[in-house]
């Protein structure tokens, strides 16, 4: 535990002072887990948040002077540090309250300036105030369109885990070549219009790596463990023929033992061979035109890219933990690191070329997606944070809440609350920074993406702090300037031509939906959780459905469709020791759950078929009525999550296990638990037969 953390006040009431600094902090005193019940936060929760804000309060004194010189600077200040223009909107309270007379200067980030801040273009922009009394303020100027465009007309797609498909070319895990190939096939034969994947973030290195996708060491860089080796140019003038050829060889044998000899999804393994054979690539010279482009790569990308390149080149040398490196080394912009960055300039450069052929594999598959017809694409999903010991955490180490993590309080799900372990951005160092971070940060991934989907998306309102060594149980919500964040969303999604879709699961503060939905964000709707809940929480009709949304039977963290109409998800979890409650009761109420669904699905005329003697609904005859069902919503996407077009029984992840269960490494496999390949779902009669029904639902 950090040393400057104040000593822990005994658990009692906040006082009057500390609550009042708080909130002019953005840190919460207390929270409303349901509109009739509000849970007071402890006064260790909100003084180690504030300490972790830069704000001492280890003594009532402290919290005095503190208080007093944070309501002086709100006083006295001209301008926050960074001030939100709507594109037509009414001017920004922070201008429309400045004395009488000020002069309003602004530097656009094309360059030039103008006095006065009407009728600016869109873009992050610099202003200068000055007050008739001398007083000069400087802030950043975000002014962003009103709102996103709306999708064009409905589509449908697919949701896949692309580490889950492997084709007959792929060395142990999907990758970008399968991802390229999936999106022709399903635009042009299965009249797809998007194709959703996992985060593809880079992973923390070293074995074991941590298999889940969303604790990643960068979110700003792709992983090369997901290329396609041969699609490499270079790829065909390796000299060292007998060794590529051997690479080739196990990597097929790695694919063999998961499609063939019920082996794991081995991560570790697949990156080993590739790391080998991008070492095999790098003494291959690049042409004269591969050369140019990958040097307009490397000045587009940075400061951003050398400091990523110079983490993953450190961390071969002193492991994947920069808090244990020597010291000199933890400080991106120290003497040391400079000078080790010189040292290790071949692996530097080593590092950023594969960021750089990844980022181009990327880019050729959302190329592939649009030209086989879809209007949307690749849908890329972002983490809601980053590994606390990876490459982002360092790089901009002065941007993250040191000794938190982002968690989510207890619920009715979870008495014990959740802890993710990823470092939370600090609110006032995002603002103070004109959001740069969080700008960088989409405007990579809308390089190469169609739609975004923001894991999460009620964090970019309010995150639940955990401090470092205490239960979830034992955190507050810190405030984020969500009218900024939106804004910067807004702007770059534009600016991209792309579509953004929040997952808005769980509970969600009033109001967030509404502000999501006003910018144009799309948010996730899951069949089984659309009830209503203000009325009888029967089902939700189709057409009372909200048409801001991307519509699913299911997610990577719930069971596949099949699991829960034949009640395998409650039996599965009864193995693991997860039910909280005895198994006959969880049965009868998973059953009971889907008994109201099918009727509902039968007198909607949805549920066609009937399987075996007893006259029941077939599993599969279930699984196309749910998405007749999610085509008559209004919604303007409606997602087929993969393994249920053949038939999977198995989720990608099950929340609350950890080695008891093999998340993220499971294969798409049918009804049989067979793994099923990419060229297995393009001649799949159970798959087009889905596919039959959600087209002619999506033409009604």
């Amino acid at each position: 535990m950090p040393a400057d953390r104040p000593a822990e006040p005994p658990a009692e009431d906040l006082s009057e002072d500390l609550t009042r600094l708080a909130d002019l902090h953005g840190v919460a005193t207390s929270y409303r887990p349901s509109p009739d019940r509000t849970v007071a936060a402890s006064a260790t929760a909100v003084t180690l948040a504030l300490a972790a804000l830069g704000v001492d309060t280890g003594t009532p004194q402290a919290v005095r002077a503190a208080l007093a010189a944070r309501e002086c600077v709100l006083r006295e200040r001209l301008l926050p540090p960074t001030v939100v223009a709507w594109s037509g909107g009414a001017p920004p309270a922070a201008l429309t309250s400045l004395p009488e007379g000020t002069r309003l200067r602004v530097d656009t980030e094309r360059g030039e300036t103008r006095e006065g801040a009407g009728q600016l273009p869109p873009g992050v922009h610099r202003l200068t105030a000055t007050a008739p009394d001398g007083r000069t303020a400087r802030a950043h100027l975000i002014v962003a369109p009103a709102r996103l465009p709306v999708p064009a007309g409905r589509s449908y797609g697919l949701l896949v885990q692309l580490y889950s498909l492997l084709s007959r070319r792929s060395w142990g895990m999907g990758d970008l070549g399968d991802l390229g190939e999936l999106a022709t096939w399903a635009g042009r034969a299965l009249g797809a219009g998007f194709v959703q994947v996992n985060p593809l973030h880079a992973a923390v290195p070293g074995a074991p790596a941590d298999p889940s996708p969303y604790r990643p060491s960068s979110r700003r860089f792709p992983d090369p463990v997901h290329l396609r080796i041969e699609d490499v140019p270079e790829f065909a003038y390796v000299t060292d023929h007998e060794r590529a050829r051997a690479l080739r060889e196990q990597g097929g044998r790695l694919r063999e033992a998961v499609l063939g000899e019920d082996a794991l999804i081995d991560r570790d393994a697949v990156w080993e061979l590739k790391r080998e054979a991008l070492e095999l690539l790098r003494e291959v010279p690049l042409g004269p035109g591969r050369r140019a482009a990958y040097c307009d790569y490397l000045a587009e990308q940075g400061t951003a890219l050398e400091d990523h390149a110079t983490w993953c080149a450190l961390a071969e040398v002193h492991g994947s933990d920069w808090h244990r490196w020597p010291e000199g080394l933890r400080d991106p912009r120290s003497a040391d690191t400079e000078r080790a960055r010189g040292e290790l300039m071949d692996r530097v450069d080593f590092h950023s070329r594969l960021t750089w052929l990844t980022d181009t594999q990327l880019t050729d598959a959302q190329r592939a997606a649009r030209e086989a017809g879809m209007p949307v694409g690749i849908v890329h999903d972002l983490a809601v944070g980053v590994h606390p010991r990876g490459a982002d955490s360092w790089a901009q180490q002065e941007y993250f809440a040191a000794g938190m993590s982002v968690g989510a309080p207890p619920d009715a799900f979870n008495a014990r609350g959740q802890d993710w372990g990823l470092p939370p951005w600090r609110p006032d160092r995002l603002a103070a920074g004109g959001y740069a971070p969080f700008r960088r940060l989409l405007r990579g991934l809308f390089r190469y993406a169609g739609a975004l989907r923001i894991d999460h998306v009620m964090g970019l309102f309010r995150l639940w702090w955990v401090p470092e060594g205490r239960p979830p149980t034992e955190g507050t919500y810190v405030r984020y300037d969500a009218e900024a964040m939106l804004a910067v969303l807004v702007l770059e999604a534009t600016r991209a031509g792309a579509v953004v879709i929040g997952e808005d699961l769980g509970t969600v503060e009033p109001g967030v939906r509404e502000a999501l939905r006003e910018r144009g964000v799309l948010g996730t709707s899951v069949l089984w959780f659309e009830r209503d809940w203000a009325g009888d929480g029967r089902p939700l009709p189709p057409e009372r459905w909200r048409a801001d949304c991307l519509a699913t039977a299911t997610t990577h963290d719930l069971p596949p469709t099949a699991a829960r109409l034949t009640g395998e998800h409650v039996e599965l979890r009864d193995r693991l020791g997860l039910l909280t409650r005895p198994l006959e009761e969880e049965r009868a109420e998973a059953a009971a759950d889907i008994a109201e669904w099918l009727d509902v699905l039968a007198r909607l005329g949805l549920l066609h078929g009937t399987g075996g003697d007893t006259g029941a609904p077939s599993e599969e005859a279930g699984i196309q009525a749910v998405h007749r069902f999610l085509l008559r919503t209004p919604a303007r996407m409606a997602g087929v999550w993969l393994p249920d077009a053949v038939g999977d029984r198995r989720p990608q992840n099950l929340p609350g296990t950890w080695d008891q269960y093999p998340n993220w490494r499971l294969p798409v496999a049918d009804a049989e638990g067979r793994p099923v390949t990419l060229e297995d779902l393009a001649a799949s009669p159970r798959l087009h037969a889905l596919f039959d029904v959600v087209r002619d639902r999506a033409g009604d």
